[in-house]
């Protein structure tokens, strides 16, 4: 390998660029249009556009990437996490245009990625499980018969998804057929397919990983393990480093099951398998992830293994470095800095960073994707950076972990910053005899009083771009430029500014009319035209950064819709309709 086309964006993306220095290749990074100036395409060696920006039209176009890696003379391709990266049809068309695939084959990313028959590979390997449908459900009605059969309450999960979307949790037989058609549009939306299987969902369990490296030379490796249970709607916050507070019976089912679910899949590369540990010390076998977790770092920090450079090597036909577990050296927290505000259920805030300052000092590393003026788009998922601490000890971790939150600041945009300031002097989460947290915790017991950020932006400022026409030297060639900026040079310096914008739509709020939480696309209307809601109702869904919300009622009366239409793309503080 000499040229890696790296099929991502962010700070993964940022990441692996890196790491193809430090293995002395040469990095492609690929764009799109409000991605024009993000920090991954500085720190590639060399970038090219994708024209376009729904991820469908760009990060999630094969034929597309194919071309450009072919255009580029890239003889590899990483496909970073999210995105494509499980994706087995485009694993093969990498390898089909004669490129090396920095992943598992095909074939074992078609047998892990289906959670349906993944679930198959971890019985015969002798995983323990939970209750599930044998494959995906044809619609709500099986989801109810499951749920009938085994009782509530249930999970509806993308088949072909991830990263926690495309996941319902269901406690109630009336929200089953909402609950499955949103879990259908979420992993259509993000994955491409819409299947969904179900089964039954353990209440307040943890969330704990193996790391997973496997070579064509026969070895295979669990590099560590990971809790990752400080969640919120299945997506993870706070993730640490060795898992803590597992019996050595615990470890040591993970390790060996882990191992054995990737032998029998016939795996090579980096992965991870997942499990829930219920209250009790049962473990359950969750899923496989067959890519670069996003949460990588945090193993890395504590057993000094570079996974990025173990992927190349492996993808290089080498064998891996080492051939046994590491043990674990001290202990490290990930801490996701996203682009959402806490104090409003974690609303995204896509907008321009006015300020990025990261902490420094021992033990920390931050991995980011942004930086000050960077625009984060409405159209991707909302990490922006991931701030890793690590200590001696769990306490001395967590210790620092308070110093270097307190010290990170970021402005223009909402962060969940202030959620990770409390999360760290929370009684439940800094406990030294037992794990107080589970995966729905954040729902179920955080209560902290949390300030509103103030930083939501009314508009996306500077996102969108324009090609315009230039002349050198009696040759015509294209420039792309911010809309914003090419507006103000067609009116001589006075295109229209963020703050006019803003004042205009404090001016339209009053108390009747319903303004939209949050930048994002109209998935659907909940309550008809005419329809008298209450309070605190549901009266239509936004999708935004990959996730679904709620607009709810701000008061109770009789609604009337706006003449929005399902698709349509809404800005914060647009007129939804009135409630009166």
């Amino acid at each position: 390998m000499k040229k890696v086309l790296i099929a991502n964006r962010g700070e993964i993306a940022v990441r692996i660029a890196r790491a193809c220095t430090d293995a002395q290749l040469v990095s492609v990074a690929i764009y799109s249009d409000p991605d024009a100036d993000a920090l991954h395409v500085r720190r590639a060696d060399e970038a090219y556009a994708l024209n376009g920006s729904q991820s469908a039209d760009t990060y999630l176009d094969i034929a597309k990437i194919i071309e450009i890696g072919t255009r580029a003379g890239a003889d590899a391709v990483h496909p970073g996490y999210g995105f494509l990266s499980e994706n087995a049809d485009f694993a093969q068309a990498v390898i089909d245009a004669g490129m090396t695939w920095i992943g598992p084959s095909p074939e074992a990313i078609r047998a892990l990625g289906n959670k349906v028959t993944a679930r198959e590979i971890a019985v015969r390997a002798g995983a323990p499980l939970v209750p599930g449908t044998d494959g995906p459900v044809a619609d709500a009605a099986e989801v109810r018969a499951f749920a009938e059969q085994f009782g509530l309450p249930v999970a509806i999960k993308a088949a072909f998804g991830g990263g926690g979307r495309g996941i319902k949790v269901v406690r109630a037989m009336e929200d089953i057929e909402a609950s499955y058609e949103s879990a259908v549009r979420e992993a259509t939306a993000a994955f491409g397919r819409g299947e969904c299987f179900v089964e039954r969902f353990l209440d307040k369990p943890r969330h704990v990983e193996a790391q997973v490296l496997a070579d064509a030379h026969g070895n295979a490796v669990v590099v560590g393990t990971r809790d990752c249970s400080l969640q919120r709607r299945h997506q993870k916050l706070v993730e640490e480093a060795p898992a803590p507070f597992l019996t050595d019976e615990q470890r040591a089912s993970i390790h060996s099951s882990a191992k054995a679910i990737c032998l029998e899949a016939g795996y090579v590369g980096a992965g991870t398998v997942e499990y829930l540990v219920a209250p009790d010390g049962l473990i359950s076998f969750l899923e496989v992830n067959t890519r670069l977790q996003v949460e990588h770092p945090i193993t890395e920090e504590t057993t000094g293994v570079d996974l990025v450079a173990e992927q190349l090597r492996i993808a290089a036909g080498e064998p891996l470095s080492f051939t046994e577990d590491p043990a674990p050296t001290g202990h490290s927290f990930e801490f996701r800095i996203n682009a959402e505000d806490p104090a409003r259920g974690f609303l995204p805030g896509p907008g321009r960073i006015t300020g990025f300052e990261a902490p420094t000092g021992s033990g920390i590393r931050v991995d980011s994707g942004v930086r000050t003026n960077s625009v984060v788009p409405s159209y991707y998922d909302s990490l922006m950076a991931k701030l890793i601490v690590t200590g001696a000890t769990r306490a001395q971790a967590l210790r620092r972990a308070k110093q270097a939150l307190d010290e990170m600041v970021i402005t223009g945009v909402p962060s969940v910053l202030p959620f990770h300031r409390a999360v760290v002097r929370n009684a439940e989460f800094t406990r030294d005899d037992a794990y107080g947290v589970y995966t729905t915790w954040i729902e179920a017991e955080f209560a902290e009083d949390l300030a509103s950020s103030p930083e939501i932006a009314a508009a996306q400022p500077g996102a969108e771009r324009e090609t315009l026409t230039i002349e050198i030297e009696g040759k015509a060639m294209n420039i792309g430029l911010p809309a914003s900026l090419v507006d103000s040079i067609r009116h001589g310096g006075h295109g229209a500014t963020m703050e006019a914008a803003a004042d205009n739509v404090e001016a339209a709020d009053s108390t009747a009319t319903l303004n939209a939480p949050m930048n994002g696309n109209l998935v659907k209307w909940v309550a008809e035209d005419g329809a008298v809601v209450a309070a605190g109702d549901t009266v239509a869904v936004l999708e935004a950064m990959k996730m679904e919300s709620n607009v709810t009622a701000h008061a109770s009366g009789t609604f009337t819709r706006g003449a929005q239409t399902p698709g349509t793309m809404i800005s914060r503080g647009e007129d939804m309709g009135r409630i009166a």
